[in-house]
């Protein structure tokens, strides 16, 4: 590898570590030239299938596109940073696994769905309403009762807000 301070083409691996997470390996390099020290990082490149949106076109995956729509549904949801890292990892994994060149964006919601169910129903029916398209505050209603079905445990806590977004939207 070349160094990034003298150019020169070849530097020599000081010392090698795998990153707290495991998916990467830290390189700490020296230049045998100018004496200088730098780290580099070594990822697996793995293609991650093409989304094919409901109108058929086709791209390529987003991290930030899907990091953007868990921001909305988490909005002022008391979630932590580590649940929303949780759920983009338990996602990227199966993206990864599928073994598909293309995956339908519909696919990649549902999955979405089912992990926000978990974590926090609220967030839950914010993303549905967006993703299923409600028209109407009748469809809030419909996913809360079968949120309930689902969920006989539904937290006391945010079944309140669930019934209260349901009446918010209907004022609007």
């Amino acid at each position: 590898m070349r160094c990034p301070f003298c150019s020169h083409d070849d530097t020599r691996v000081v010392d090698s570590r795998v990153t707290e997470d495991g998916m990467q390996v830290r390189r700490r390099r020296e230049c045998p030239e100018c004496s200088a020290r730098f780290s580099t990082y070594e990822t697996a490149e793995i293609k991650l299938p093409q989304i094919v949106k409901r109108d058929g076109r086709r791209e390529p995956f987003n991290e930030q596109k899907l990091r953007g729509g868990l921001a909305r549904a988490f909005e002022k949801r008391p979630v932590s940073l580590e649940d929303i890292d949780h759920v983009i990892d338990v996602l990227m994994r199966k993206l990864r696994t599928s073994g598909e060149r293309e995956i339908p964006a519909g696919t990649v919601g549902e999955w979405m769905m089912e992990e926000l169910k978990r974590i926090d129903q609220v967030a839950y029916v914010r993303f549905a309403s967006v993703y299923r398209r409600f028209e109407d505050v009748q469809a809030f209603r419909e996913e809360v009762e079968r949120l309930e079905k689902e969920l006989p445990g539904l937290s006391a806590q945010q079944l309140p807000l669930l019934e209260e977004l349901v009446l918010v939207n209907k004022k609007s």
